[in-house]
């Protein structure tokens, strides 16, 4: 959930990159547990959590990087 709302508020100063650092954490300590490692489906979504907070936190610095020359 964290992933894909830091994909959606990538335009909000920070706050896109900051709920993608909270999936990628998530998702790491998830992909932890040995209850998940054991279940592909739960392993499969905690990649896809940490992959859409990687996608959510390059967006984010794309779009700071492209705003800041304009402030």
């Amino acid at each position: 959930m964290l992933g894909a709302l830091s994909i959606v508020t990538f335009w909000a100063f920070g706050v896109g990159v900051a709920l993608g650092v909270g999936a990628v954490v998530a998702g790491i300590v998830a992909a932890r547990q040995p209850d998940v490692q054991d279940n592909e489906s739960a392993s499969l979504k905690a990649l896809l959590g940490m992959l859409a907070g990687v996608f959510g936190i390059v967006a984010g610095v794309i779009f700071l990087a492209s705003a800041l020359p304009n402030l």
